[in-house]
């Protein structure tokens, strides 16, 4: 009953994500919202909806590792399987503002996920914790992202991939009772889908004999992925390759600064559970992706690239298994 529970939350989670961000984009464009903030913020938060119910709603109940661990767990598989299964389909390009802002501003994030667990010894012995204070600066600093990438794109210009990516204008607008349905459908499908998939997750892990730290890294975060897999896959089946990577790094940026922000602001984070392989694990696939694109394959993951990726991801879970 618990494996089933656990399908039927995952299935609600993707559902009502893609619910939620049909109707905020539709929103969007009634009061037209320029498509690349639409893109920059709605289709990356939407996305990532799954991951932000889990999380705070664990964050609520005291449950710290389950949190972390669905959003490491997510990055990871975000990184090195999605992307990897993408590449492998069809190599991946990459755009100029990708390598120089966009993965940086990722491995940054990684990195401060890293000092604010790990910076003090004390606190590292104790298995690690994200308090109040650290969350609300980690709720600022996406903020100051958000405000930075938004400038600098209209600074800069549309790059001409990103105006193929552009869809095109809507003559016949969503009406608006739609658009609320769709997006109170979506949010209320998101917190029941986030509560069967937490209760049914600690189950599991009970009966299993492991933490909840690890059905949270492996079976929850893969679950709660499924909305980034399932866009990815589509962007990367029309050839626009600038919104599946785009989709990727967004979103593993708004998992740690405001996920685990806002999630550690309604209650403090213990990592009791989570190691620091889990960590750097996070930190070095956000750089793999950096020297991958920028020295190995020259913007671009070739097959052999996603491959490799997606044989890290299968290593990675069987010593966490092990």
């Amino acid at each position: 009953m618990n494996y089933l529970l656990l399908l039927v939350g995952l299935a609600l989670l993707a559902v009502c994500a893609e619910m939620l961000t049909r109707g905020s984009t539709a929103l969007a464009a009634r009061f037209r919202v320029p498509e690349f903030i639409v893109g920059l913020t709605v289709v990356a938060v939407g996305t990532s909806m799954p991951e932000l119910t889990v999380s705070v709603l664990s964050a609520a109940e005291g449950s710290g590792a389950m949190s972390i661990g669905n959003v490491t767990g997510s990055n990871l598989f975000n990184t090195l399987v999605i992307l990897g299964v993408c590449a492998v389909i069809r190599p991946l390009v990459f755009t100029r503002e990708n390598i120089r802002r966009d993965i940086p501003i990722c491995i940054g994030a990684s990195l401060a996920l890293a000092a604010v667990i790990f910076g003090d010894r004390t606190v590292r012995e104790a298995g690690g914790s994200i308090g109040r204070a650290e969350g609300v600066a980690m709720l600022a600093a996406y903020v100051a992202v958000i405000i930075w990438s938004i400038r600098a794109a209209r600074r800069d210009g549309p790059t001409a991939e990103a105006r193929d990516d552009a869809a095109p204008s809507d003559k016949n607008p969503m009406p608006i009772t739609v658009i609320c349905l769709l997006i109170a459908a979506g949010l209320g499908g998101l917190i029941g889908g986030g509560e069967l998939c937490l209760k049914s997750a600690e189950a599991i892990a009970r009966s299993w004999g492991v933490s909840e730290s690890i059905i949270a890294i492996t079976i929850v975060a893969a679950g709660t992925s499924l909305p980034e897999l399932a866009s990815s896959i589509s962007a990367v089946a029309k050839g626009k390759f600038s919104m599946a990577v785009g989709n990727i790094i967004g979103s593993n940026i708004f998992n740690i600064l405001f996920i685990l922000g806002a999630s550690s602001t309604v209650h403090p984070l213990t990592a009791s559970a989570i190691t620091p392989l889990d960590i750097w694990m996070v930190v070095g696939s956000a750089v793999l992706l950096l020297v991958s694109a920028s020295v190995i394959g020259v913007r671009r993951i070739t097959r052999a690239e996603g491959a490799a990726y997606l044989a890290i991801y299968v290593g990675y879970v069987i010593m966490l298994i092990k």
